[in-house]
């Protein structure tokens, strides 16, 4: 009677292949959730938000200044260094990106400039401080316009690359949403894995 055919032996002989593949799985699993550990590559920030209370109907593009919510969303947010972030713009919003170290308090808010487009009208002032200025978004009124011709696209993406490790200040440069909303934020960027001692 050969023995490696019995039931007993199968059984173990299965017993075997199963923990093998087992284990196989486990060793492509392990580098995939090392992998996932840490900050993420990309961190998204919204640059305001439409309120919906009492309820909004921006069709076909409406966009009442009155009606968004002038803060970062979410306030803070972690990457890696030589990530990036996506800045979200909804609504008329200019981001403004300050080297590691720089607080709200820093900012000269008397240093401005004013919006260049014929719209708004009156010009809206915004936060011209060049001091440890790192990134600066374009004019928020010389967005594209509407196919009315009439009206500027306000919502739009900005992505910002942080190549060194640091926290940013970011804030909002219309001089009024910083002021009187403390609409600012900061990026924690943290040193890469091999960057790390």
């Amino acid at each position: 009677m050969d023995l490696r055919r019995t039931p007993r032996a199968l059984h173990g002989w299965w017993l075997s292949l199963t923990g093998l593949v087992a284990l196989a799985c486990l060793g492509l699993a392990v580098p995939w959730a090392s992998a996932m550990e840490g900050p993420p590559a990309h961190a998204t920030v919204s640059f305001g938000a439409w309120q919906t209370d009492p309820p909004l109907d921006r069709f076909p593009n409406q966009s009442p200044r009155e009606r968004n919510e002038h803060q970062l969303i979410p306030h803070d947010v972690t990457i890696q260094a030589g990530d990036a972030v996506h800045f979200m713009m909804s609504g008329f919003h200019e981001p403004i990106v300050y080297d590691h170290g720089t607080q709200p308090e820093d900012i000269d808010v008397e240093a401005t400039t004013t919006t260049t487009a014929p719209t708004p009208s009156p010009a809206v002032v915004l936060i011209d401080d060049a001091v440890n200025r790192l990134y600066r978004g374009p004019d928020p009124s010389l967005q594209p316009l509407d196919r009315s011709g009439v009206a500027f696209v306000q919502d739009r993406v900005e992505v910002v690359h942080f190549p060194k490790p640091g926290t940013y200040l970011v804030i909002c440069g219309v001089r009024a949403h910083f002021v009187n909303d403390g609409m600012y934020g900061f990026v924690t960027v943290l040193p890469t894995p091999t960057d790390a001692p």
